[in-house]
């Protein structure tokens, strides 16, 4: 087969495959069973789609910020491929929480018209990196605990939740990895670095606790067997982290309590001003051509 130019042969190709990519775009769900598992409030699992979705979708943007600026030229390709991983899981997940929903309201509704009072995200992956530390730290507190949930979520009820579980955790894998690398390079590095790197683990630290604390919707579904109860993953949490922090030569992390704000969490709403600016970058768009298509 040939092609007059590069463009050609980027888009003509019956079967979608696109070489630069070296795979065709096969739609991970094709074949799932959509129908919501019996016994489970519709309105529980579109929440819970959204808690784990909108967790992909701002914890991408921070990474997509990074783009640029990274170290090294295969960091830049490396942050953003996670980055990108994260974005697909977010679409499925939003696409999941918008069919139960039955709305009308799609992943790009979903993504692009909420306010921030309307995302359910952890507030961990709302944060901002001052350094490339700070970076890797929030990346591996992140990797480590989503890789523990998508496992588990891969024995959902819910046929849908476990593709996307089972999807995800090769994906999740490899981000762990790359950021626990990180964090032993600089941690076990010079003075300079292992103080930075130290640093920026202690910033992180006190948000952790909200990833293991159960929201209400999370308990209800855990209990049908569609959702995972966060609390469950605190113990292999612990242990990947003291193991890093011990080969980085970092002190171990301590126990957190979950943090909240007025008695409630991101899990409900409740965000810090790092959300609204997040959002007023990735809506701007969106938000002033609407139904635009590009």
């Amino acid at each position: 087969m040939s092609f007059d130019d590069a463009y050609d042969a980027l888009t003509d190709h019956d079967d979608d495959t696109r070489w630069a990519y070296g795979t065709g775009f096969a739609d991970p769900l094709a074949g799932v069973p959509t129908a919501v598992p019996d016994g489970v409030d519709p309105a529980d699992l579109v929440a819970y789609s959204l808690m784990l979705g909108d967790d992909a979708l701002v914890m991408s943007h921070r990474l997509q910020q990074w783009v640029t600026r990274a170290p090294e030229l295969e960091d830049e390709m490396a942050i953003a491929n996670i980055g990108l991983d994260l974005l697909g899981q977010a679409r499925l997940l939003l696409s999941r929480a918008g069919e139960v929903e039955g709305a009308g309201r799609g992943e790009d509704a979903l993504a692009y018209l909420r306010d921030p009072a309307g995302f359910r995200n952890v507030r961990l992956a709302e944060l901002a990196a001052e350094d490339f530390a700070h970076l890797v730290a929030h990346l591996l507190v992140f990797a480590t605990w989503r890789l523990a949930l998508l496992d588990r979520l891969s024995a959902s009820r819910d046929p849908v939740l476990a593709a996307i579980g089972a999807k995800g955790v090769k994906e999740v894998t490899y981000h762990r990895e790359y950021a626990a690398g990180w964090v032993v390079r600089l941690g076990d590095g010079t003075e300079v670095s292992h103080a930075r790197m130290r640093a920026a683990a202690e910033a992180i630290e006190p948000l952790a606790g909200e990833l293991f604390a159960p929201h209400e919707i999370e308990l209800r579904l855990a209990a049908a067997g569609v959702a995972v109860d966060p609390a469950t993953l605190r113990p292999e949490f612990d242990d990947v982290l003291t193991q890093v922090h011990q080969l980085a030569t970092l002190p171990p992390p301590p126990a957190r309590d979950a943090v909240t704000t007025s008695g409630a969490s991101g899990r409900d709403g409740i965000h810090g001003p790092e959300l609204a600016e997040i959002l007023a970058e990735m809506q701007e768009l969106a938000r002033a051509i609407p139904g635009g298509a590009w």
